[in-house]
């Protein structure tokens, strides 16, 4: 029996639109715009990792297969998951997630970011790219910037090292750092009073007393900006917790004699236009858990994690004793929901999700530097 859901129907195969098209659970052939991209089935038992250093590398960069790798029969390349991604995501209903104090503090935080010595622009390191806010560039304009690239306990030693090494090249100051223990803090509070060091020799030059240097904590929600606004005061002056939209309003805190922080809520754009980016956020749980349907993220993460050869099919496998294709991400949540959660679909799908955000899978980025 076929169940419908709005534009869709799912039956035991897995999600089917209107005119047959499976969403999840492609046996077929990719379509021609992403099969063309790929290279043929390498005849050899290796497979070449690009931009990708772990446990076993040779030294060309090829890994053997192995039980963690199995079932990656072509090149491996970060491109190719975005592809998927974008294939896997245009057919869902747009996640968009907009609470109504985001714009007023949009409104209240340009108007304070005029008063700013230096922002802190605080992003998650499992996500960089996507927990950018596509505006913050034109409302900073020339004003001195700190990039801080939070929960590096998250990521890898070769995913932060390539983070490091992309914006070193673009000339950005990154500081990695941990908002729940407090690492990278001492650093980002010297580097914000060197940068704005400026304001007051031009005060002293002016005949005016100095004051403290201004800066402003900026991000997405739930990224850790009061975590570290708090580990950096080394007290608990902002409200804290591990879901979106906890702070809902400005609040200037000091930071020191000669150091004053602004802890912002998050702000995100009115709509997302980037939905691989939006499933995204929610994985990484920087949005609203209301803006998304559960069993669909879940299933997109199985998928992505299929693909990566520091989780792959087996990973998946060991943890749940379930076997998986890496195809159809909705059908694997549909078995551990029949094994653990009396079928339901809701239950099993934030397990999952839970456990990649505990690190149940290891800690990796879902994404890397562009080229």
């Amino acid at each position: 029996m076929a169940t419908q859901l709005p534009g869709m129907l799912l039956n035991s195969s897995g999600l089917t639109l209107a005119g047959g098209r499976s969403l999840n659970c492609r046996k077929s052939q990719p379509p021609a715009a992403i099969s063309s991209a790929l290279p043929p089935p390498l005849s050899s038992s290796t497979i070449q990792v690009v931009g990708w250093k772990g446990a076993g590398e040779s030294g060309n960069g090829s890994l053997k297969l192995g039980n963690d790798f199995e079932g990656f029969q072509e090149e491996y390349d970060w491109n190719d998951v975005e592809a998927d991604l974008y294939h896997w995501t245009k057919t869902l209903r747009p996640v968009q997630w907009y609470p109504g104090h985001i714009a007023k503090t949009e409104k209240e935080l340009k108007e304070q970011l005029k008063l700013m010595d230096v922002v802190i622009e605080v992003r998650d390191a499992r996500i960089p790219m996507s927990t950018s806010h596509p505006q913050m560039d034109s409302w900073l304009g020339n004003r001195k910037r700190i990039l801080v690239l939070n929960r590096e306990d998250m990521i890898s030693t070769a995913d932060r090292n390539a983070w490091a090494t992309y914006y070193a090249k673009q000339g950005i100051r990154v500081v990695f750092s941990n908002g729940q223990l407090g690492m990278g803090t001492l650093k980002l509070g010297r580097l914000a009073k060197a940068l704005a060091g400026t304001v007051n020799i031009k005060r002293r030059e002016k005949g005016l007393l100095p004051r403290p240097v201004r800066a402003g904590v900026v991000g997405y929600p739930n990224v850790g900006k009061s975590s570290l606004v708090n580990r950096l005061l080394k007290r608990r002056m902002c409200p804290a917790a591990p879901r979106p939209g906890v702070t809902r309003e400005l609040k200037w805190v000091r930071f020191g004699k000669d150091l004053e922080l602004l802890d912002s809520p998050g702000i995100i754009p009115m709509r997302i236009s980037d939905q691989a980016a939006a499933i995204k956020l929610a994985i990484c749980d920087d949005i609203g858990e209301r803006s998304y349907n559960a069993t669909d993220v879940a299933a997109i993460l199985v998928q992505m994690l299929s693909k990566l050869p520091t989780v792959g099919n087996k990973a998946l496998r060991d943890r749940y004793k379930i076997e998986t294709d890496g195809r159809c991400g909705r059908t694997f949540v549909q078995k551990l929901a029949a094994q653990l959660f009396n079928s339901d679909n809701n239950q099993a799908a934030f397990r999952i999700l839970q456990d990649f955000r505990k690190g149940k899978f290891g800690w990796i980025a879902l994404e890397q530097p562009p080229r």
